[in-house]
C-alpha cells in the first residue's frame, strides 16, 4: 500500500545515500515480506517487493551487503540489525588499502563485529590478526580451528609483512548447526555450511535472501569439467539445495542464478 511504499522510499534514500562506491545489495525483510534494493556503482537497478499482510515496522530486518575489493581477493561486508560480518580479508600487507576501501564505503572498523574466513589460506586471512587487535572478533566454525596457523609459515618468509599469527583470545567458535541461531541474533538470516572440496576448512555462508559466499569453491560454471571430482560435485549439490540467487566468489565475478 502507499504507507509501505513511502517507507521503502525513505529507507532506500537513507541507506543508499552512503552506499555508492561498491556494488551493494540491500534487503528489507519482515516475515515473508522482502524488499530487495539492488545497487551498482551509484545506479539503482531494481526494486522488488513481496508483501505480507502482517505489517509491523518495528519487526523489520535490514541486511546490507557491500563488496570490498582492495587486492586480489573479493571480500564482503554483511551488515544486519545487531551486528556485521566481514567475510574474508586479503593478503597480509594490505591494511592501508583496506582502510581506503572501507572509508570509500562509509564503513568503520568499529562497524565490524566479526571476521569470518571462508578458509585459512593466506590470501583470505592476512588482516585477521591486525583487525582483532582493533577489537574485531573472529568467528570460526569448529572444523576451522586446526587450520588457523596454516599461513604462518608462508607469511614468515617475508619479514617485511611483520605478520602476527592469529590468536583465539578474541574469537567465537561455533558448530555449523548453531550458525543459523547465531546469525539470527545479529539480524542476518542464513547459515554456514561446510564446502571442503577446496580445502578441509572451507565453509560457505548462505543467506536466505539468495546470496551465497563460497570463497574459493570452484565456480559452478566449470562444474562439467570436474565430473569425477566427487567432493566438488557434493559441495555444489549442497549449495544448490538452498536455491541461491547470487554466487559470490573470492576470485571471480558473481554468478547471477535468478
Amino acid at each position: 500500500d502507499l504507507c509501505e511504499s513511502f517507507i521503502l522510499f525513505l529507507l532506500s534514500l537513507l541507506l543508499l545515500s552512503n552506499l555508492y562506491c561498491s556494488p551493494t545489495r540491500l534487503y528489507i525483510v519482515r516475515g515473508k515480506m522482502e524488499w530487495r534494493v539492488l545497487q551498482g556503482y551509484g545506479i539503482l537497478t531494481q526494486i522488488g517487493v513481496c508483501r505480507n499482510s502482517n505489517f509491523q515496522f518495528n519487526e523489520w530486518r535490514i541486511t546490507v551487503i557491500t563488496k570490498l575489493k582492495y587486492g586480489n581477493t573479493n571480500t564482503f561486508f554483511v551488515s544486519g540489525r545487531n551486528g556485521a560480518i566481514l567475510i574474508d580479508t586479503d593478503y597480509a600487507g594490505t591494511l592501508s588499502a583496506f582502510y581506503r576501501a572501507i572509508k570509500e564505503n562509509n564503513i568503520k572498523v568499529s562497524d565490524i563485529t566479526y571476521i569470518l574466513a571462508t578458509h585459512y589460506h593466506p590470501d583470505h586471512i592476512g588482516l585477521v590478526s591486525e583487525l582483532i587487535k582493533q577489537g574485531v572478533k573472529l568467528l570460526l566454525t569448529d572444523i576451522q580451528v586446526p587450520y588457523i596457523s596454516f599461513a604462518d609459515g608462508i607469511f614468515a618468509r617475508d619479514k617485511r609483512l611483520n605478520y602476527k599469527p592469529i590468536e583465539l583470545t578474541n574469537s567465537t567458535i561455533i558448530r555449523r548447526e548453531e550458525s543459523r541461531n547465531f546469525l539470527e541474533n545479529m539480524g542476518i538470516n542464513g547459515e554456514i555450511i561446510a564446502t571442503p572440496s577446496h580445502s578441509e576448512d572451507s565453509i560457505s555462508l548462505i543467506l536466505d535472501y539468495g546470496d551465497c559466499f563460497v570463497g574459493d569453491l570452484e565456480p559452478i560454471e566449470f562444474l562439467d569439467g570436474y565430473e569425477h571430482n566427487e567432493s566438488l560435485q557434493k559441495d555444489w549439490k549442497l549449495v544448490m539445495n538452498y536455491s541461491p540467487k547470487v554466487i559470490h566468489y573470492a576470485h571471480a565475478n558473481p554468478k547471477i542464478l535468478g
